[in-house]
């Protein structure tokens, strides 16, 4: 896999529920981040005191962050309305040359920021909330 651009990475909201997503907002930087908890099982009887992990098990999850400047009024208020109603629907984020993640997912914070010279800027940050999917590209 060669280099990739990294405008190509896009985060979209369910807007309505019908499965139909939207980009969310303008984002200018975006990061996504897998994680996996491991279940240590070392004992006395480990061979030669190395630890081991238990396969298969432990929480996995997902977090999503991004900052930029909002595209239109529809998106942003979703995503404010998003966080206050503590609502989790499904998200897609679109990996260039590696694939799409979905599933629920939480507005976790949200920040508005700005200069007086400037656009209005926000952070965006998404927790998983569910069981995700993916599909390769």
């Amino acid at each position: 896999m060669g280099v990739q651009n990294g405008k190509d990475l896009l985060v979209k909201v369910d807007m309505t529920g019908d499965g139909q997503f939207q980009t969310i907002a303008g984002l200018r930087a975006t990061r996504v981040s897998f994680n996996a908890e491991s279940v240590d099982v070392t004992s006395l009887e480990s061979q030669g005191g190395w630890r081991e992990l238990l396969g298969g098990v432990g929480v996995r999850s997902a977090a999503i962050s991004g900052s930029g400047v909002f595209r239109d009024a529809g998106t942003d208020e979703r995503a404010r309305q998003l966080f206050f109603d503590g609502l989790t629907p499904d998200f897609q984020v679109i990996i260039p040359n590696f694939g799409i993640v979905e599933g629920p997912f939480q507005v976790t914070a949200i920040e508005y920021a700005g200069s007086h010279n400037g656009e209005a800027t926000y952070d965006l940050s998404l927790a998983s909330a569910g069981a995700l999917t993916f599909l390769a590209l």
